[in-house]
């Protein structure tokens, strides 16, 4: 085992003869954010049960912060290290805000302060509110607060802005960073892509119950080496054959370009377009995004699920 605050290496868990996850290892450096993506089915919900302690493994090694979860004299030295933000939090719904963070408070040893803890998760002014009242952007950052309270080393975070607006989302996002950059190891889950670009150090990609690829947001399945693509408007009255480089034939009103030297390219085309007097609407450059990246390497899973009905 390395020095990690998360090791799994060759993991396997089995139902019946489904395998839902095979040969699958990823280590989460110590105070980085590992950004955990992979359809529904892909076994992810699996492998974070068996990192958390709530499911057992048939083989493979884990080690959470030097403690295997799957041992269970050091299961309550485990939790005291580790916070949770699961989507489905079992609250007591008459409880009030700050009674339910005091509540959790006292299951640790050193926890943090809780009217801190309240004010980070912008739920400031409504300490005394009901659970049953709250939004449910309200609730769900005051599922942050649990997970925070403890003053973990480790932050498991699954789907942790679902229900957010916005500006919620982005304050989130501020505070995942502000927890890592104190220290944190944060291991996310989330069918947001832009928050994985935003948030992650890392990406580790699942699909058919192992890991397909590993990188960071800009490097992942060859994302900084692939072909920049530059898309505009057909000018009226212009072919495709017309233009001064090879282009893919216009969808739905938009040409393609794709090339490795975007800047020579793209002044090709602005030059050809100012000596005709036309305008190269909608023009944009980029790579393949994040998205398009992870649909390319989950499509399979997603096809063959989709085919036969099943989730692994």
């Amino acid at each position: 085992m390395t020095s990690g605050a998360v090791v799994v290496a060759d993991l396997h868990k089995s139902y019946g003869a489904v395998d839902a996850v095979r040969d699958v290892s990823f280590t989460v450096e110590q105070g980085e954010i590992l950004a955990l993506l992979g359809p529904n089915g892909a076994g992810k919900s699996t492998t974070l049960e068996i990192l958390e302690g709530f499911r057992t493994r048939d083989a493979g090694r884990v080690d959470v912060l030097g403690i295997d979860p799957g041992d269970r004299a050091t299961g309550r030295e485990l939790r005291e290290r580790i916070g949770l933000v699961l989507q489905d939090i079992a609250v007591e719904p008459y409880l009030t805000v700050r009674e339910t963070v005091a509540r959790n408070a006292g299951y640790y040893r050193s926890p943090r302060d809780v009217d801190e803890v309240i004010g980070l998760v912008d739920l400031a002014g409504l300490e005394r509110r009901k659970v049953r009242t709250l939004s449910g952007g309200q609730k769900r950052r005051l599922d942050l607060a649990l997970g925070m309270i403890g003053n973990p080393r480790l932050l498991f975070l699954d789907e942790p802005t679902t229900g957010f607006d916005p500006g919620a989302r982005r304050s989130a996002w501020q505070l995942v960073r502000n927890l890592r950059d104190a220290g944190t190891t944060i291991l996310l889950t989330t069918h947001y892509l832009e928050e994985a670009q935003v948030l992650a150090d890392r990406v580790a990609v699942m699909s058919g119950g192992t890991i397909v690829s590993e990188g960071t947001p800009s490097t992942l399945g060859g994302r900084d080496s692939a072909l920049a693509r530059i898309r505009f408007a057909l000018p009226e009255g212009c072919t495709a054959a017309e233009l001064p480089v090879a282009a893919a034939v216009p969808d739905e009103g938009l040409v393609t370009v794709q090339t490795r030297e975007p800047t020579a390219t793209l002044r090709q085309l602005t030059g050809w377009a100012l000596r005709r007097g036309s305008v190269l609407d909608r023009l944009t450059v980029d790579r393949p995004s994040l998205e398009d990246v992870y649909l390319r390497l989950t499509e399979r899973d997603v096809a063959e699920r989709t085919m036969d009905g099943s989730a692994r």
